[in-house]
C-alpha cells in the first residue's frame, strides 16, 4: 500500500493482518478474531516529506481560489465599467433630450410673443399701414443702432431700401418738431 492509503486505511490493513496472523497461528491451533492497529508513525523522513506535501497542497489551493477570485473581481468590475457607461450614455441621452425640448418650449413661447406683439401693433397703427412694414423699419432702427455703437464701426453700408426708411424717420422727426 502507498503511505497515503496505510494512514486512511486502518480497517483494511486490520483485515489483512487478521488473516496474515490467522494463517500463522493456525498450525498451533490459534485462532485470531481480532486484530487493531492503533498507531502508525512513520521515520521523520517520511514525516516531512508529507508536511512538504501537504503544504504545497494548500499553497496550490490558496493560489487557485485567490486566481478565481481576481478572476470574479474583473468580472465584476468590467460589468460595473459597462454598466456606468451605459447609464453616462444614457443619461447624456436623456439631457440632450431636455435641452432640445426646453429649447423648442422656448421656441414656441417666444413665437406666441411676436405674434401677441404683431397683433398689438396691427391695432395700433390701424387697418390701413401694413404691420409688416412698421415691423421692418424697427429691425432697421435696431440694426443702425448696433452698426453705430460700434467702437471701430466708421463706415456704415446701408440698403438701398433703407433710404427711403431714412426719409420716413426724418419725416417723423419733422411732424414732432412742428408739433412742439
Amino acid at each position: 500500500m502507498e503511505l497515503d492509503q496505510t494512514l486512511t486505511s486502518r480497517d483494511t490493513i486490520n483485515t489483512k493482518l487478521r488473516a496474515v496472523l490467522d494463517d500463522a497461528t493456525n498450525k498451533w491451533g490459534i485462532k485470531v478474531n481480532r486484530v487493531e492497529l492503533q498507531d502508525i508513525t512513520p521515520p521523520a523522513s517520511v514525516l516531512q516529506a508529507m508536511e512538504k506535501q501537504m503544504q504545497a497542497e494548500r499553497n496550490k489551493r490558496a493560489a487557485i481560489l485567490q486566481s478565481e477570485g481576481e478572476k470574479q473581481s474583473a468580472i465584476l468590475q468590467s460589468e460595473g465599467d459597462k454598466t456606468s457607461m451605459i447609464n453616462r450614455a444614457e443619461a447624456a441621452k436623456q439631457q440632450e433630450i431636455l435641452r432640445a425640448e426646453g429649447e423648442a418650449q422656448a421656441r414656441i413661447r417666444k413665437a406666441e410673443a411676436e405674434a401677441i406683439a404683431i397683433e398689438k401693433i396691427t391695432q395700433a397703427v390701424g387697418k390701413s399701414t401694413n404691420p409688416a412694414n412698421y415691423l421692418l423699419a424697427q429691425k432697421y432702427i435696431q440694426m443702425l443702432e448696433e452698426l453705430a455703437q460700434g467702437d471701430k464701426t466708421k463706415t456704415v453700408y446701408l440698403p438701398y431700401e433703407a433710404t427711403n426708411l431714412m426719409g420716413s424717420i426724418g419725416g417723423i422727426k419733422e411732424l414732432f418738431k412742428s408739433a412742439d
